[in-house]
């Protein structure tokens, strides 16, 4: 549900008169999650990126023992709110006028308390009457409250789906070609611009309304009129073009960037505890661009992971119930009843996930494929949780779950990365048990290179430190398979390059470039397929040379 937690809202309200505030994953979710607000009549503001002085607000004002995903969000609520008085704003003005946005859930994981954390920090801090808007995960869309600022209903859901979609499809894109790009800088610049454009579009893009609708039927039948505006909306949502245009428009921006390929570069795929893989900036040590300085490339994880996962979790919940024993003393036509009732309930959430999945999916995919293969996809969490069930309980809720192993091995398996890099802070519990599981899943896979990281508010030079030491590893792998896969090709690094120079096709970033089972890396990939094809045309070497 969506929960008003405010000992004093004063009546106030009013979405034109209060600003909203939230903090999600990235810059650029945080951008589109904005403008979609915007677009439902919303005032809002995303708070900017957690840096380490929100870390030591949220110790100073909360409580202690929390994990740093909290102490960052938290205080950085508080460092907003603090800057906003330095600004000559009064705290009643400041109560008045903001509201945060933000989700909670239960579960074994300290992220069931954020919401506490939240209230006691802002109490801490001088602002008791500060409003938290609170959308509940494990809810669904029952998300109505009569006192709440927001009203979660098919609008807001669906654009922070798209906004969360679309935010995980950029950033992917940026993490693929920034590697390759021979103009340094050129790629975050078209990031920027593209992130503009999707901002403007999802800004100016109104919610979907039936336009004709009999009066009558409206007033006599209020009820099938609201069903059948909800299919409607959901018809829309569906079957809207509108953002696979506008990311066409960024697609054919994105591809004018000019890359090199060649560049042998080890993968490596961050995963780990769900908001510290995720972020980008002083709460995992600013670790992607680490990577990327150290000459990596890295796969980012999708937040749109969580929701098959979530269905994954839900269908296994319902199919323990399906089985669930009655009472001792029950009698045998109460236990017909019983388990006529367990079969019905469950054969309807059995439908109702299937069908949810496949629409999610469906909602993802059809915005990535405008960008070919170059974005991550999302995996099918069922042959993760084979994979990963096999070390560690599917069942057991709490942070990522068996994710983190499974993908581990999946990666690993796959030649998808040369390294792993698990993220998480420092004492979460869910990523501790993963720890401890990997611990056997890399006796069975001894060319694993699996890196755990905890972090903190402190200590990033020592996490760096590490990380260079796993990658000299990963590197040294990587060049010896560039190096084997260039000598099997037949031709030298100059002539693939002057091949590639003299085909421009191969320098734009939508090139699709196949995986070939037992190589790693993108330039050997790439130069794998370069030599095939010169291969193909008769292309040789001294034809190359001249």
């Amino acid at each position: 549900m969506v929960e008003e937690i405010s000992p004093s809202s004063n009546g106030k309200n009013d979405p034109s008169r209060v600003t909203l505030l939230f903090n999600g994953a990235t810059w650029k979710h945080d951008y589109l999650i904005e403008g979609m607000f915007q677009s439902l009549g919303y005032q809002c503001q995303a708070l900017p990126t957690p840096t380490v002085d929100s870390f030591q607000l949220g110790k100073e004002f909360g409580n202690n023992g929390q994990c740093n995903p909290t102490y960052f969000t938290v205080g950085n609520l508080v460092k907003y709110l603090k800057e906003l008085e330095s600004q000559g704003m009064s705290r009643k003005e400041i109560t008045d006028q903001y509201a945060f946005f933000t989700f909670g859930a239960n579960g074994p994981c300290r992220f069931g308390m954020y919401v506490e954390e939240y209230r006691l920090a802002l109490r801490n801090a001088g602002f008791p009457d500060f409003r938290i808007e609170i959308v509940d995960r494990d809810a669904g869309l029952n998300q109505e409250e009569s006192n709440a600022l927001v009203d979660c209903n098919m609008d807001v859901v669906f654009g922070l789906l798209n906004s969360f979609n679309i935010g995980d499809i950029i950033t992917s894109i940026g993490y693929q070609i920034r590697p390759f790009e021979i103009n340094p800088g050129e790629t975050d610049q078209v990031v920027k611009e593209c992130m503009d454009h999707l901002y403007q579009y999802m800004k100016n893009r109104p919610p979907y309304e039936m336009k004709h609708f009999p009066g009558f039927l409206k007033n006599s039948f209020p009820g099938m009129y609201e069903g059948i505006r909800y299919l409607r909306k959901f018809l829309h949502q569906i079957g809207d073009k509108g953002f696979k245009r506008a990311l066409e428009h960024c697609r054919d921006r994105f591809n004018s960037i000019p890359v090199d390929r060649t560049r042998a570069k080890p993968i490596v795929k961050v995963t780990g505890e769900f908001w510290a893989q995720t972020t980008e900036g002083d709460g995992n040590f600013n670790m992607f661009a680490f990577l990327e300085r150290e000459g990596s490339q890295c796969i980012v994880e999708p937040v749109a992971t969580w929701v098959p996962y979530l269905l994954l979790l839900a269908r296994q919940n319902a199919e323990a119930a399906r089985t669930a024993h009655g009472l001792p003393n029950e009698t045998w036509v109460q236990g017909l009843k019983r388990k006529t009732r367990q079969q019905w309930d469950y054969l309807m959430a059995a439908i109702q996930l299937k069908l949810g999945l496949k629409i999610f999916l469906r909602e993802y995919d059809r915005l990535a494929t405008v960008f070919g293969d170059l974005p991550t996809h999302l995996l099918d969490q069922d042959k993760l949780a084979d994979l990963g069930g096999k070390f560690y309980n599917t069942h057991a809720d709490g942070g990522e779950g068996h994710l983190e192993i499974a993908k581990a091995i999946y990666y690993s398996t796959q030649d998808k990365a040369h390294m792993i890099l698990s993220v998480k802070p420092f004492g979460c519990m869910p990523s501790t048990q993963s720890d401890g599981a990997m611990t056997q899943v890399m006796s069975k896979y001894k060319d694993m290179i699996f890196l755990p990281i905890e972090t903190s508010g402190e200590g990033e030079v020592n996490a760096h430190s590490r990380v260079q030491m796993a990658l000299g590893e990963a590197k040294h792998k990587t060049k010896a398979e560039f190096a084997q896969t260039l000598e099997k090709s037949g031709y030298t690094l100059e002539q693939i390059r002057t091949y590639v120079a003299d085909h421009p096709e191969l320098k734009t970033p939508m090139y699709p470039v196949p995986h070939h089972k037992g190589l790693v890396g993108t330039a050997a990939n790439f130069v794998r397929h370069v030599s095939e094809r010169m291969q193909q045309e008769g292309v040789r070497n001294q034809e190359v040379a001249a």
